[in-house]
């Protein structure tokens, strides 16, 4: 009886009522003003059966209200209309609603991608409080969930273990995390046999738009833009190779993909085919990343510079959080002699403005990672990234980002594609006290912070810079002449 009495003063504690959602619904009096009034969005695709059962556990203990399909309701719609619906309440003395908007966190169930989804559009409400965002861990991979203490195992679905984990975010702490803006531009001439990404090919985080040319309609060239962002990590190369085959097969045969276990099974045989573990047809020397693209950075003086990217290469990491391919550093520790060499920060943090650049040969290469002391090959520290794609190398790069992988068309005659990654500001992640991220505050005081924001390059390109200024996740963000819109 006790158990029942504790568990139900926690969900007061959590709970919103329905006219906080709904402007139409009359006004509930609660018995408690919440302390940790929470809204969950579940993908109910996400661990096989996980999500679908997760829903079921959440709406009974929780407000139906509060509880969102991410099939059904799409998360940019939900919080426009919450945030609206706030705004007039508290401009009419509803004390419960100020108090929600300024406690309210959000908790969202799927993969990494799922989850950089609901990042990316928080960042675009750009609110004066946003809510931070807690994350269950229903992917195979699980990057941003294990970094911030989540775990990286599926969680139990039954309602003791649901509230374990709602005991958890009232318990838990604020994290600054950078956000990471990426520009993508692909420019072919007319005629050209290069198509853009089919809109429902592309990750939640990125969105295509095409510009219409201001030349001459009879010497008309076609340039295509891709905007969006991430939080844990941008890859491309061999790694984002297997990852895409591996989403192609579980949007074909749902039914091998119950479990994360079998998930995983399935991911380190296709590993196999594709040529991860040795050289293979599937992956010709050509797609080693120097001869598919040059690479660019740009450190805190703010002049780019060329990143010399060794032939065996075939795969190259962009990482702001100490996990990747479920749980694994590639950073490592560098040892002193090793950063003052390679003008490396000790150590990498989630909040200083600065992507950790790593590379690997092969699947052999990141197992190394199981070690101790394994890392992959350190590159470079930067807090701006670009990649210029050679021209006819190939006809398609691999890419990936926080767990969503993509197809890239290239073009092979006279067309170009430049991808730049920067800084795009900061969101805020719950942590539990099992966090392996680290943040500026909690690390040594004499860290030199880099503020990109203050950084000029004679190099820059203007358009990349009108581009970056909106992150672009959100539905209301997107362009007038957005392809998504056929």
């Amino acid at each position: 009886m006790e158990k029942n009495v504790d568990g139900n003063n926690m969900m007061k504690e959590l709970y919103i009522p329905t006219y906080i959602f709904t402007p139409e619904s009359p006004v509930e009096h609660v018995s408690q003003i919440p302390t940790c009034p929470v809204i969950v969005f579940i993908n109910t695709k996400s661990g096989g059966q996980l999500g679908r059962n997760l829903i079921v556990t959440y709406r009974k203990l929780l407000n139906h209200a509060q509880v969102f399909d991410l099939l059904d309701e799409a998360p940019d719609k939900v919080l426009h209309k919450l945030y609206s619906n706030l705004e007039r309440l508290k401009h009419g003395g509803d004390t419960l609603a100020s108090e929600i908007y300024r406690r309210l966190r959000l908790i969202v169930a799927g993969g990494d991608g799922t989850a950089g989804w609901l990042l990316g559009i928080v960042s675009d409400l750009k609110l004066a409080h946003p809510p931070p965002v807690a994350t269950v861990p229903l992917g195979t991979g699980n990057n941003l969930p294990y970094s911030f203490g989540w775990g990286k195992r599926n969680p139990g679905t039954d309602q003791d273990s649901v509230m374990s984990f709602l005991q958890l975010v009232r318990e838990s702490r604020e994290i600054n995390i950078d956000s990471w803006h990426i520009v993508m531009r692909m420019e072919s001439p007319k005629g050209s046999p290069c198509d853009p990404i089919a809109p429902p090919d592309l990750p939640h985080s990125l969105h295509a738009f095409r510009r219409m040319p201001k030349t001459d309609p009879q010497d008309m060239e076609y340039s295509y833009t891709y905007r969006g962002g991430f939080w844990n990590y941008f890859s491309m190369g061999m790694d984002a190779q297997v990852s895409y085959v591996f989403h192609s097969e579980r949007k074909l045969h749902p039914e091998k993909f119950k479990n994360q276990l079998s998930n995983q099974k399935q991911y380190l045989k296709l590993a196999c085919t594709q040529g991860w573990f040795c050289a293979s047809l599937f992956h010709p020397m050509s797609r080693n990343i120097a001869c598919l693209a040059k690479v660019k950075i740009m450190k805190k003086c703010g002049k780019w510079e060329t990143l010399e990217i060794p032939q065996s290469i075939r795969s190259i990491v962009c990482l702001n959080l100490p996990s990747f391919s479920g749980g694994l550093n590639p950073w490592g520790t560098p040892s002193k002699r090793k950063q003052r060499k390679r003008d490396l920060v000790m150590p990498p943090l989630v909040d200083d403005g600065l992507l950790e650049i790593v590379g690997f040969k092969d699947a052999w290469h990141g197992l190394v990672l199981l070690s101790p002391k394994g890392h992959g090959t350190r590159l470079a520290q930067a807090h701006r990234v670009r990649f210029e794609f050679l021209r006819g190398a190939t006809d398609h790069a691999y890419m990936r980002m926080d767990g969503e992988p993509w197809k890239q068309p290239l073009p092979t005659d006279d067309g170009k594609v430049v991808v730049e990654i920067s800084h795009a500001g900061q969101v805020k992640m719950l942590a539990t006290k099992d966090c392996i991220a680290r943040g500026i505050h909690e690390s040594c005081p004499a860290i030199s912070t880099i503020h990109p924001e203050s950084s000029s390059s004679d190099d820059t390109d203007d358009d990349f810079e009108m581009e970056r200024r909106n992150f672009g996740a959100a539905l209301s963000f997107r362009y007038t002449g957005d392809v998504n819109k056929q």
